[in-house]
């Protein structure tokens, strides 16, 4: 078996941070490969998935202009991914707001998160002192919902 490079618990955080694993794939991983107790998989996951977040809600805009004028593959992205953001969560995000991110976060679904939720608070103009908060607890009942569904306490598809 080789040896292990980082310690688990940056292992957990990284993953966590990551847009397409985020808590679903953190949370597990903690649990049951690390051996983790639930709060410190907890607690580890969600640090991980917030840490990007004031980071994109604060550069998106610069991030996706300078990469749209530098690369051209950059512009079918992220008229790809804002039009799938937009289909997904316009409806809810355009009725409530900020608040509409905290269930579009906290569901534990794919495309859905952290990741998504900082897109659809950039696309649809959410302040930063709206969406941060409403992304945070959104991760944190997310993070909860993950946590039960892996220790056999809640079943839901996907998890």
């Amino acid at each position: 078996m080789p040896e292990q490079v980082l310690p688990p618990e940056l292992v957990v955080i990284a993953i966590a941070a990551m847009p397409v694993s985020e808590l679903r794939g953190a949370i597990p991983l903690a649990l049951k490969v690390y051996g983790m107790s639930p709060w410190k998989s907890y607690l580890l996951a969600v640090l991980g998935n917030l840490l990007p977040v004031p980071v994109l809600l604060l550069l998106l805009g610069r991030i996706e202009g300078y990469l749209r004028r530098r690369f051209s593959v950059f512009d079918s992205f992220f008229s790809w991914l804002f039009s799938r953001t937009r289909r997904r969560t316009g409806e809810k995000i355009a009725r409530y707001g900020a608040l509409g991110l905290v269930p579009f976060v906290a569901l534990p679904l794919p495309v859905t998160g952290a990741w998504t939720g900082v897109a659809a608070a950039y696309i649809f103009g959410i302040e930063f002192r709206y969406a941060f908060p409403a992304i945070s607890l959104g991760v944190l009942i997310a993070g909860m919902v993950v946590m039960l569904a892996s220790m056999g306490v809640l079943s839901i598809a996907g998890v």
